[in-house]
């Protein structure tokens, strides 16, 4: 699985905030824990990056990622009771917007912690489908 370690750690380090907090919080609680837990790590990010949203090469908005992690994986977390398929479409959605091929979804609002990753299928090397 295309990068399987980062994505371990990613999910091992929200697997730490979990059993520490439990479910309960408000998303950006949780954010901010992963923040300090991935950094405890080792792992290199950046936390709610602006990215522009285009359609046909017009930048009509932009979107809050939750993190970039490693310059490569998309994370979106969310702190609902059950994850849906509206949470996995628009976590497919920002993969394409964003051009990137592998994210994680991750929920911290059920009693455990729940995640997916999320593969860009339109993803090509040159960023472009």
């Amino acid at each position: 699985m295309k990068y399987e370690e980062i994505t371990k750690r990613i999910i091992g380090c929200a697997m730490r905030v979990h059993s520490t907090l439990g479910n309960g919080f408000q998303e950006v609680i949780y954010q901010r824990a992963l923040a300090i837990e991935m950094q405890y790590d080792g792992l290199c990010f950046k936390r709610e990056k602006e990215m522009p949203v285009f359609y046909r090469n017009e930048q009509i908005g932009t979107r809050r990622v939750d993190f970039f992690v490693e310059g490569l994986i998309m994370v979106e977390i969310k702190a609902i009771i059950s994850l849906e398929d509206v949470h996995l479409a628009q976590a497919m959605n920002y993969l394409e917007a964003y051009k990137m091929e592998i994210g994680l979804l991750i929920n911290f609002g059920a009693k455990s912690l729940a995640f997916k990753r999320v593969h860009n299928n339109k993803f090509t090397q040159s960023g472009n489908p």
